[in-house]
């Protein structure tokens, strides 16, 4: 770099009274973007993201409020409507029990969305947790986390969530509605968690490495001010990314697990539990499974779109 070109970047370009002054919008000075405004600009930008999250908002608002889509009660039943097909009374038909299967898809989002929010949300805390641990202090520590999460990372997850949930249904022979969901959650999290640890070690390790935490510890900042007020902040782009996509795997996950009859079940009533019930009746009832299966491969690849338009926002070379 010239002498020249570093006297410009100190004083700046020369500005005469006719030039226009490109820093300036209305008469006001634009404040630089960081890597979130940027990348919020860049979303706002993408079809793919305005339209997951369209669909995320609805789903989230029928989460909340069921009551404003249906008046039927999901378990009410009536065996002379046992089967029939959709209608102008029930738009998506009647289930085996004569229970009303569109009340029972708008209830259901209550139970898979909470699933999958519950189950992100203690992945990405715990494994993140350990993960930047482990980034940060390095050495013995790290090697001793890393094995830890080997253990549970090794374990195929059909073969884990069995083992664990006929372990803690063996105890409760009618278990509550919140001790089945709370099992769920707490199994797809011990299962999952090493993939975010291992995401946010890779983030700190290289972030341990930056200027600005080399400054602050020569500065004498605490090794939990290090990781809380510089580190983290930095290394929570990747881990948002998958934590947006894991979302949609994990409400995968619990149809699955409901579907092998080991996740959720009655008295909950979830899209899982409604494909699980369907299975027997699939060639003489194709409604019973069509219309629970179509709301969790919608939601499902609405987070997964969702996800790829927060990586793709997050990651300069991806633009």
């Amino acid at each position: 770099m010239t002498d020249q070109s570093v006297s410009s970047l100190v004083t700046g370009p020369a500005v005469g009274p006719e030039d226009p002054v490109p820093s300036t919008t209305g008469g006001k000075s634009q404040k630089p973007r960081g890597l979130w405004g940027d990348a919020w600009l860049e979303l706002r930008r993408r079809p793919l993201f305005i339209a997951a999250s369209l669909i995320i908002l609805a789903l989230l608002f029928i989460t909340a409020f069921p009551g404003v889509f249906t008046s039927v009660d999901p378990s009410w039943t009536n065996l002379s409507k046992s089967r029939q097909p959709p209608s102008a009374e029930a738009w998506f038909g009647y289930d085996n029990l004569g229970r009303d299967i569109f009340a029972r898809a708008i209830y259901g989002t209550r139970a898979s969305i909470a699933v999958g929010v519950l189950a992100t949300l203690l992945t990405v805390l715990f494994g993140g947790a350990v993960g930047i641990i482990a980034g940060f202090f390095g050495g013995w520590v790290d090697n001793l986390l890393s094995r830890f999460s080997e253990i549970f990372l090794g374990l195929p997850f059909v073969l884990g969530a069995i083992v664990i949930l006929t372990t803690f249904n063996a105890e409760v022979a009618i278990p509550s509605a919140t001790r089945i969901v709370a099992q769920v959650v707490l199994t797809i999290a011990v299962l999952s968690w090493p993939i975010s640890m291992r995401i946010m070690r890779s983030a700190a390790i290289s972030a341990k490495q930056q200027d600005y935490v080399k400054a602050a510890r020569a500065l004498g900042a605490s090794a939990p001010r290090i990781i809380l007020r510089h580190m983290l902040p930095n290394c929570l782009a990747p881990v948002l990314v998958y934590s947006t996509i894991a979302l949609g795997g994990f409400i995968g996950a619990e149809a699955t697990l409901s579907f092998l009859g080991i996740g959720l079940r009655d008295p909950v009533v979830s899209w899982g539990v409604m494909i699980a019930e369907s299975r027997f009746y699939i060639q003489a009832a194709p409604h019973l499974l069509f219309f629970p299966a179509g709301f969790l491969v919608i939601t499902v690849l609405a987070f997964v779109m969702l996800g790829d338009a927060v990586r793709d926002a997050l990651d300069p070379k991806q633009r």
